[in-house]
Order: structure tokens, then C-alpha cells, then sequence
């Protein structure tokens, strides 16, 4: 059995696409450094490290989207492409867990 069709990215402009790309990854770079989620010191240094390139990488497709005459970010549509790319899940890494009861 195969498994469910994902549905369709919605259109985007290419500066769009990599501004999506930008922010999923900088927030798996985040959900690695959250020190709620534990795990060693050197993966989230690491991390940390690569989210000094990747936040750049996110300034310069907001640039392009800017210097492209794009003054407005469509947040329906890019949401609709953060819940395709899984966005919440990965987002969810980002958050503190909830509590654990005794």
C-alpha cells in the first residue's frame, strides 16, 4: 500500500521557496539548541554555529523579495507550504515540552 499523497506546494516565487527553505531549516537548527530537549553540549554548538550562516541565508531571500519589489509576505499561502513541509512538527522542537506529571 502506498502511502498518502502529500498535497501540492502552493506556488511561490523562487526568492518565496528559499525563504521557506531559510526558515525551516534555521528552526532545525533551533529545535538542536533548545536546552529544554537536552542532549550534548557539542551538537548544539554546532548548531549554533550553522545558524549564524543560515540566518544570513534567510536576510538575504527576504533582500531578494524586497529588492524584487515582493513588499508583502502572503502568509496563507506560505503556511499552506510550512504545513506540507511538516512546519509544525518541526516547529514543535523549537517549543518547551510540556511538564512531565510525578
Amino acid at each position: 500500500m502506498w502511502p498518502p499523497e502529500t498535497p501540492p506546494l502552493p506556488a511561490l516565487t523562487r526568492a518565496e521557496g528559499q525563504l521557506i527553505d531559510c526558515y525551516l531549516e534555521a528552526l532545525d537548527l533551533l529545535g538542536r539548541i533548545n536546552p529544554a530537549r537536552g542532549g550534548g553540549t557539542y551538537q548544539a554548538l554546532r548548531a549554533a554555529q550553522a545558524l549564524v550562516s543560515k540566518s544570513a541565508e534567510l536576510r538575504d531571500a527576504l533582500t531578494l523579495m524586497h529588492n524584487r519589489g515582493e513588499h508583502e509576505r502572503h502568509g496563507e499561502t506560505l503556511a499552506r507550504a510550512l504545513r506540507v513541509l511538516d512546519g509544525e512538527r518541526r516547529a514543535g522542537y523549537v517549543t518547551v515540552p510540556p511538564a512531565r506529571e510525578p
